[in-house]
């Protein structure tokens, strides 16, 4: 164990691990704990990870809070929490879905939607389930593994990410009728990043300078990057840069627009400078994403 960080879990660690199906380093799904790495002391958790207990239970630790899940329970951990596990019961079972942070921005791209539930599930990340729930997400499950096991399906990946809209929705509704009056609390902090967010969804096609959006939301550049690291433990510049970058993809891949067509739609001053802008975010050049 390094002294000096905080152990990371990611698919690196569980890539190699039998029981474990897998699209890409995108998303795993797994009904046994026994060959997964879950560490003794606290790590850093970098994907989105959804259990649910089926019977028996479990002694964890979320962000150093201690939970203790029991039977019918759903667990969410977001990306970058602090995970720790304790101890199981011997009758423990569950069900497992790991999905990295880059397959969700690419899933969900109206994460403003979802705002509301992220900040709700980041202070409560575990509900007990009504029969009815347990069902229709275990069910959800079964089919998402089906559609893994799969691999000669042309259209594979985006049949998976569809079904993955519809569980995460699901999941929200779970919490949020579970705990209608606290799910819609938020801090000034979270009321300002959310209003940061939509601002973003309105202008990233033309504007991308932290600047832009503070102004408009009348606060200094640097606090804009402050809450936004707090609250979702990204900087404010990161999501303006996700959102340029996941309209770029879609472009490139859906249209037949040129490259300078691209780049001129996303206000950049020529298509040498978004070729350098996409390849800096994504290790590839526009042209050879579009080919891949």
């Amino acid at each position: 164990m390094n002294n000096t960080t905080v152990p990371v879990i990611d698919f690196s660690c569980i890539e190699n691990l039998p029981e474990i199906d897998y699209v890409d380093k995108d998303l795993a799904i797994f009904n046994n704990l026994d060959h997964f790495p879950v560490f003794e002391y606290p790590s850093r958790i970098k994907a989105a990870a959804f259990a649910i207990c089926l019977s028996g239970s479990i002694r964890i630790s979320i962000n150093l809070e201690e939970y203790i899940i029991t039977k019918n329970s759903l667990v969410v951990i977001l990306p970058d929490q602090i995970v720790q596990h304790y101890e199981q019961s011997d009758d423990f079972k569950g069900v497992y879905l790991g999905v990295s942070e880059e397959f969700v921005d690419n899933t969900i791209p109206n994460i403003q939607n979802l705002l509301s539930a992220f900040f709700y599930v980041k202070r409560h990340p575990y509900t007990v389930l009504s029969n009815e729930e347990l069902e229709n997400l275990v069910e959800y499950h079964a089919i998402l593994w089906k559609r893994v096991k799969n691999k000669n399906h042309t259209y594979q990946r985006e049949v998976i990410q569809n079904l993955l809209v519809s569980w995460f929705y699901d999941i929200c509704d779970v919490f949020r009728k579970h705990e209608p009056q606290q799910f819609n609390k938020v801090s000034r902090k979270e009321e300002l990043f959310e209003k940061f967010i939509q601002t973003v969804m309105e202008h990233y096609k033309k504007e991308r300078g932290l600047g832009f959006y503070a102004d408009k939301l009348c606060i200094t550049s640097k606090y804009l990057s402050l809450i936004s690291k707090e609250v979702s433990g990204r900087s404010a510049g990161e999501w303006i840069d996700q959102y340029v970058i996941l309209e770029a993809k879609t472009l490139l891949k859906s249209t037949r627009m040129s490259i300078q067509e691209i780049a001129d739609a996303l206000n950049f001053a020529n298509q040498s400078f978004f070729g350098k802008y996409f390849k800096h975010h994504t290790g590839i050049s526009p042209k050879a994403y579009r080919k891949a």
